[in-house]
């Protein structure tokens, strides 16, 4: 009786694969690959096949209880080439013991590459393999391709091949499946799944036949995908700071935690195939509020417990902490969401990237229209103020084709994991596509309305006042520019700040702008319930805001324009606070009020705050402050009050550093870090600290505290634990001065 075909072993060919798939950086064992590309195995056969009678099955399988109608159980007979679910493997050549099989390469070769030729003579073909001891081994082997579908579920695949009666289980099985940007229309071939419809019938529908999220460049491929740093952009619109981020999507559990994250969300798993839906639950899972979540929302100052927003520097930490504990991790504000959601969707093979709106409207009653109120001396009115105006604030794009959308919304789409409103039941927002935002369409797609006010709402400001007992309130102005500045993301290869403002909407004060703004009105249920106020002689108030050295006094040049130069009596009011990026009350600074009489057209006055009026407030509250407030004008013989709000940054001093061009791995490197507090205040608790994807910890040395005037210098040893050119990020922190940074670049050699 004839011996039965039996598999000794499977080779997953991490290498190779891993390099024509780009992944090679993953910080794992287990072999990644991207859908809709060819894939090589190399197996090794107890004895040559027979064509006719010897059968070889290779068999992925996801989930718990696979199933072939469900899409989780792919079965592939290498006899008879036949595809299922669009996977595909066939049978090329055979030499002796050896069986080369093949499938249909959908990807294609990336730029600049060639079809491999798996010829098992050829270099390819033995490669790990030297000398002629092997050859024995060698003739043993057979080398087999499978293609997956562009459509594929993102995953964990287990492998298993069966021969007859045979099944072998390799010792390593484990594959992970992502979505593939580099696989392009022109190469990838069209299939049909079956789908269950809701009547019980069973209906075929076309699959797309590119990936839906395929980029067609690859330095957008280099920055979107595989880029595991870049900058997050805060401050303010007149002051924008950038923050080096670490995303850290390569770094061991982290792309483990991505996948544990789809699993236990509400996913479906016919939508482990749609970035859509993929990526409107990573932004879900990012924050605690939905299943306990990655990160905990936290805007109070207080952070006992936990990490205070600002001294995150990276996504991987947060990651890699909470797939360790399963619980959710303290604390995160709406950039740390971006930048944790960010690196899930690179790692998952999404192209993402973080964006920044200044002046970002919260619609809270979705009119489309940021509503505030203040009263006769410029002080906000907070029981009737829900809207609210954030210095900026921070989401992530996604890049993928909407199939379930009309034609001209692919591309980028918002996805933010800040939890600030819910969404169909979840605390999450988008895939909102920005060119529908772009258009006003404001139900076309997830949220849309939403963040069309974050960027284009109008401004209305109310005034409060009491006549004759009673509370009066009437319409001061419509700021139709005041929200939505300097929208920004990191350059494509560079270092560098891109504004994208002209991606979300048309020039400011544009024809184009002012009517895609009517459309959005006109899509509401409700007309709009405001006409702009027309002032009798009072034209415009203006300030000038440029930031402030922290310590120094607060001086706010005003200037009024009238219509007429007459003589009038002018009051101008200031209410200002401390305030967090967010909107929300630090300390009240006070109230200032200066008469003026004036003749002229245009005039000026200035109004000063002396800088113990905010000191003392800096080290009670583990925020990055900003000034906010209202600057009134009022004419005594009319009546007649115009107001604009304002907001000031504070600048800080800067540091230096010294730090080698280049390192060695495992050996010590030597940061020096020089710093000067020019400053007016002592700085408390002083802490300088170093980080790099390049290290396998932060480093951190403690000052204590630096008065002003002083210098004091540290030198902090960091160990190089990877090569490669590695970005270090050096900080400086206190109480008063949260956050300071500098950086460099070195190579780091084996």
């Amino acid at each position: 009786m004839a011996e039965e075909l039996q598999i000794h072993h499977v080779d997953l060919m991490k290498r190779d694969n891993a390099a024509s798939h780009h992944t090679a950086e993953f910080q794992m064992t287990s072999l990644v690959l991207r859908r809709g590309q060819m894939f090589t195995l190399r197996l090794q056969l107890s004895q040559p096949r027979k064509p006719r009678q010897d059968s070889l099955t290779l068999q992925f399988s996801m989930g718990p209880r696979p199933s072939v109608s469900k899409h989780t159980l792919i079965s592939l007979d290498l006899q008879s080439s036949a595809s299922c679910h669009g996977w595909k493997a066939s049978i090329h050549s055979e030499t002796g013991s050896e069986v080369m099989i093949l499938g249909t390469r959908a990807a294609g070769p990336a730029r600049g590459e060639s079809d491999v030729e798996l010829n098992p003579d050829s270099a390819q073909g033995t490669a790990g393999l030297a000398g002629a001891s092997h050859l024995a081994q060698l003739l043993s082997q057979a080398v087999i391709a499978v293609t997956s579908p562009p459509s594929a579920f993102v995953g964990v695949y287990s492998l298993e091949v069966k021969s007859q009666k045979h099944l072998f289980r390799p010792e390593e099985n484990t594959l992970y499946l992502l979505f593939n940007p580099w696989c392009p229309e022109d190469l990838a071939l069209p299939c049909r799944v079956a789908v269950c419809a809701g009547d019980g019938d069973v209906v075929s529908l076309a699959l797309p036949p590119e990936d839906a999220v395929f980029l067609p460049t690859e330095e957008d491929r280099a920055e979107y995908i595989l880029s595991d740093t870049g900058y997050l952009y805060m401050g303010s619109f007149r002051q924008v700071k950038e923050k080096p981020w670490n995303y850290g999507q390569f770094e061991k559990n982290v792309l483990d935690c991505c996948i544990f994250l789809m699993t236990h969300s509400y996913l479906k798993t016919m939508d482990m195939r749609d970035p859509v839906m993929v990526a409107r639950n990573m932004g879900a899972m990012v924050n605690s509020q939905n299943k306990d979540g990655v990160l905990v929302g936290n805007w109070s100052g207080e952070y006992q417990g936990g990490t205070a927003p600002y001294l995150w520097t990276g996504s991987a930490p947060i990651l890699q902490q909470y797939y360790s504990t399963k619980t959710p991790v303290s604390f995160g504000q709406c950039w740390v969401f971006a930048g944790v959601l960010t690196a899930v969707l690179r790692a998952l093979g999404i192209p993402a990237r973080s964006v920044t709106a200044f002046d970002s409207a919260h619609d809270t009653e979705e009119n489309l229209t940021l509503d505030m109120f203040v009263n006769e001396m410029g002080k906000t009115v907070t029981d009737k103020t829900n809207d609210s105006i954030w210095n900026f604030h921070v989401w992530t794009e996604a890049w993928m084709r909407r199939v379930d959308l009309p034609p001209g919304n692919d591309g980028w789409q918002v996805v933010d994991g800040t939890p600030q409103e819910l969404s169909q039941g979840l605390y999450c927002c988008g895939p909102s596509p920005v060119a529908a935002i772009r258009r006003g369409n404001i139900f076309m797609g997830y949220d849309t309305k939403f963040v069309f006010s974050e960027v284009n709402a109008d401004k209305l400001v109310w005034l409060v006042r009491t006549v004759g007992g009673r509370e009066k309130v009437s319409l001061l102005s419509v700021e139709t520019m005041s929200i939505g500045k300097n929208i920004s993301t990191k350059a494509v290869g560079q270092d560098r700040r891109s504004d994208i403002t002209h991606q979300y909407k048309f020039p400011e004060g544009s024809s184009e702008e002012r009517a895609v703004m009517d459309h959005a009105f006109s899509l509401l249920s409700f007309k709009r319930e405001y006409t702009i106020p027309v002032k009798e002689n009072l034209l415009e108030l203006l300030v000038q805001e440029d930031p402030v050295l922290l310590g120094d006094p607060l001086n706010f040049s005003v200037t009024l324009r009238r219509k007429a130069a007459i003589p009038q009596t002018v009051i101008f009011s200031g209410s200002f606070d401390l305030q967090s990026y967010t909107g929300r009350q630090l300390a009240h600074l006070g109230v200032m009020q200066k008469t003026l009489q004036v003749q002229e057209r245009v005039s000026n006055v200035v109004l000063t705050w002396d800088s113990n009026t905010y000191t003392g407030s800096l080290d009670a509250f583990d925020d990055e402050p900003v000034i906010k407030g209202f600057i009134m004008a009022e004419v005594m013989e009319t009546k007649e009050t115009i107001a604009t709000e304002v907001s000031l940054c504070f600048r800080y001093p800067q540091f230096k550093i010294e730090l080698p061009n280049t390192g060695r791995v495992g050996q010590a490197l030597i940061c020096t870090c020089v710093f000067r507090n020019s400053l007016l205040i002592p700085l408390t608790h002083v802490r300088f600290s170093v980080e790099s994807l390049g290290l396998s910890s932060e480093q951190s040395i403690e000052q204590g505290t630096v008065p002003p005037g002083k210098t004091v210098q540290s030198e902090i040893r960091c160990t190089p634990v990877k090569a490669g050119p590695r970005k270090f990020v050096i900080k400086l922190s206190s109480l008063q001065v949260k956050e300071i940074h500098a950086e460099k670049v070195v190579l780091i050699t084996q």
